[in-house]
Parts: structure tokens; sequence; C-alpha cells
């Protein structure tokens, strides 16, 4: 496979102060084939990597990486906003600009990014009665997506800090929560209390460092209570790597920050209760059954889903899933993502997606074919799932998760047999009204920026904004 290094390849003469002349003689080769390197009309030969190295101290794997997943994931992702509905690049093009151009590209992604933050804020501010520069900063949940996305949902790191932290075999399902509670006495000298509702209302789960004290609400279930346990441990335990984590951000806000930190210790409270081999391995036995996997492993419903989203590991991979949360009003309140699927970075509002048909039936499964309006098609699944109840004025806390894969990876989830039969029916959704160009849908609420028909008075479509 030929290899085109030319943008690292100028930059890093550039950084050695060398002209082509002064860089062809340290490398032994001529000043045109350096030329022609640079710009990327000759493909690079093994032994001249091996030279780069030898009178640069650069490895080749790092000089040759011409992949640059996350990078190529970012533009993927960015190029599915609708602002760029009528011209989006293709795969190839967007290949061949990483390679060529791999500044501009990176330029493109931080563009986009100040246009996302500012686009996010002024919809929630729009009734703001001044000017504030603070309205262009991305909103923490924006930028939590955002790095989660771009490291594949997947974290080596704490995958790795997660596998060690049992100093032998892992506890049975049901001993896990008193395995976390005499850890944390014994390595860190926490205190464990489980909290009456009245004394701690409006927290799930304090940690008081000064009393060396962990509180619990009473309000949690059992896995819940397990997993704050082992959230805390992350935090305490795992600080180190999750402050090296947080420094990939270019990012100074504090509450940013925070708000990465609480997931990262999330993710890494997921891992110690559903090691990545054993999850992984149950995972396609069972075909993706989400309530096998979580009776299996003592955790929540939610918790499973949101682990078969990090089985991301090269060469070791699970089915690439999105992971939608939608409350009864159609906010989606979280979101991860180890695809590069739209649906999965904008979506969620659709009234044809059934994740919002989900609530009529609470507890099973409802799933779905589905095909954006660029043709992509999706598998996707919903069910409800509760928030803890405090009281009977909090009886009807209710949450809906969506998970979906590209259609290839039908076959590996039980979900679709039921519906699979013969050729499926796909249902047409979009992102949202605003965006979505399907001009007849039955369902749309608002009319569309990018359609621009003249309205037909003789003429009553299938809504108002139909002719």
């Amino acid at each position: 496979m030929k290899t085109f290094i030319g943008p690292r390849l100028r930059r890093l003469r550039r950084d050695a102060n060398q002209t082509q002349a002064e860089m062809a003689k340290a490398l032994g080769i001529s000043n045109s084939y350096v030329n022609m390197l640079e710009k990327n009309e000759r493909s690079v030969s093994v032994p001249v990597l091996l030279r780069l190295f030898e009178a640069y101290g650069v490895d080749w794997r790092d000089i040759a990486d011409e992949d640059d997943t996350a990078t190529l994931n970012a533009l993927r992702a960015a190029f599915q906003d609708p602002l760029f509905h009528d011209h989006s690049p293709d795969l190839p093009q967007l290949r061949a600009l990483l390679s060529h151009a791999p500044d501009v590209a990176r330029s493109f992604l931080q563009l986009h990014h100040a246009y996302r933050a500012a686009t996010d804020q002024l919809l929630v501010l729009s009734n703001a009665s001044e000017t504030d520069l603070d309205i262009l900063r991305a909103s923490p949940e924006a930028i939590v997506h955002d790095f989660f996305r771009d490291n594949r949902n997947h974290f080596p790191e704490l995958e790795a800090a997660a596998q060690d932290f049992w100093a032998g075999p892992m506890p049975e399902a049901d001993d896990i929560y008193g395995a976390l509670k005499a850890r944390l006495k014994d390595k860190l000298g926490l205190r464990t209390r489980i909290v009456p509702v009245g004394d701690m209302p409006e927290a799930l789960r304090e940690y008081d460092e000064d009393r060396r004290e962990v509180r619990l609400s009473e309000g949690l279930d059992h896995p819940n209570r397990a997993f704050q346990l082992a959230h805390t441990s992350g935090l305490i335990e795992q600080s180190a790597v999750i402050d090296a984590l947080l420094s990939r951000l270019d990012l100074d806000d504090p509450s940013g920050r925070n708000r990465c930190r609480v997931e990262l210790a999330n993710y890494f409270a997921a891992a110690v209760l559903m090691p990545y081999d054993a999850f992984r391995a149950e995972a396609l036995a069972c075909k993706y059954d989400f309530a096998h996997l979580s009776l299996r492993f003592g955790v929540s419903f939610e918790q499973a889903c949101h682990r078969a989203t990090t089985l991301q590991r090269d060469g070791a991979e699970g089915v690439p899933f999105f992971f939608l949360r939608i409350d009864k009003a159609g906010n989606v309140t979280k979101r991860f993502n180890s695809t590069g699927f739209h649906l999965a970075e904008y979506g969620g509002a659709c009234p044809r997606l059934d994740v919002h048909t989900s609530f009529r039936s609470p507890g099973s499964i409802v799933p779905q074919f589905v095909e954006m309006p660029d043709g992509g098609r999706f598998f996707v699944f919903a069910r409800t799932v509760n928030r803890p109840r405090f009281s009977r004025h909090t009886q009807d806390k209710r949450l809906a998760i969506a998970m979906g894969c590209s259609i290839e990876h039908v076959a590996a989830i039980g979900y679709a047999e039921d519906i699979q039969q013969g050729s499926p029916r796909f249902a047409e959704v979009g992102i949202n009204c605003r965006i979505c160009p399907r001009a007849n849908c039955d369902q749309r609420a608002h009319n569309a920026m990018i359609l621009n028909e003249p309205v037909d008075v003789r003429r009553r479509g299938p809504t108002r904004y139909a002719n």
C-alpha cells in the first residue's frame, strides 16, 4: 500500500529549520525526490522512513500515520451538519484532504466547533438582553460529547486501570456492593452510609472528604448503589489518569472540565463492573440482549447499553453503537457515539423515531429500521428506564433509551430478528423538522428552513406546511 507523507514531511523539515537540499543530504536522497515527497507526487519507501528515524528521531509509525482515525471521524461528523446539506464531500475526498492538507482539516474542525458552540448557546440564550462573549462557549454537554466522540468513546487507560481494580477474581454480581464498601474502607478509609431521602432530598450521592464518608440515598436501587461506589473510587484513585486524559482538552472552563471528569469516572465505574473481555464475549453470545446483560453483571439496563458503546478496542471491537437518552418532552438528555453517524450527532427529535413511542409501552423493547434523508440506514431499538423514585410525588420519572447501529451490523442484534423477516420496512426519519427535506411528511411540526416551495392556497397537503 502506498504511503504519502507530504504535509508531515514538510512540517518536519521546517521544524528542523532546513531547506529541501539540506534534508535531501541528511536522508541521502535527491533534492527532486524530497520535493516530490512533500507534494505527495511520490509515495515514501521503507528505507527512507528508516532514515527519517535515524536522522530526526521520528518514529515512522507517527510520520506515516495516514489513517488518523479520530480526525477523519470528526470530519465525517462535521460534514453531516445540515449546513453542508448539498455540499458534503465523500470519504475519498475527506481522506485526500487529511492526507494533503491536514492543517486545513484541523482548522476547519476548529472553525466548525466554534460555529456549533455559538449556535448552541444563541439558541438557548436567544432572549438575552445584551451581548456577552461567554455565549460563544460550548455547553459542558457539547464538550463531553465531542471529547468522547473524538476518542471513539473508548479510553484504554481507564480500561487498564479497571482491569487491575480487583486484586484477584472479580466478586459475584450479588457480592459486588459489599466488596466495594469493604474496598473503600480498607484502601481509602471511607465509610459508606445509606441516608434517608428526607436527610438528603436533593442528591443521590455525597462524598464528604472531611468526615471520610460516602453517603448514598436510599432511593438508589442495588445496581446504582454499586455503581456510585465504583464511581467514587474512580474519582479518587484514578485522578491522575483522568487528569492526563483531560490534558488533551484545550479547555479552561471549570464547568466543562468537571463535566468531563464526572463522565470519565462513570466510564471507569462501568469498566470495573463490566470488564471488557467478559462483557464483550457475553454481549456477542446473547446477541446484545441488554436485559440479560444487566442481570448477568448486576447493573442497570441503561448502564449495560452505555457500556456497549465503549467496546472499541483495536482488534476486539463490538458492534459500533450510538446511544441516545430522551425525556418525555423529546429532549435528548445524554448522547454517546462510537460511530460517525449523524443521527447520533444531531438527531433524536424526529417523531417518526420510535424511541418516542416507547413511552406507550414501558419496559418493552421497540425495534425499528430507519432511513435518513441521505439514504443512510440503521437499526434502532428503544426501551424506557425509570429514574430513582423518592416519594409518591415522583412516581413517573421515566426516560427512554435508544441504541442504534448501521444496518450492516444487524445480524449481530437479536432484537432485529422478529422484524427482519423478508424485506423489512424502513421508516423515513430525519434529524428534526426545521432541517428535514421530506416535504410531505405527515408529522411535520415546523416549516423546514431548507424548503422554499411556494404555498398553493388551492391544495391542502398532509400538514399545513405541505401542498
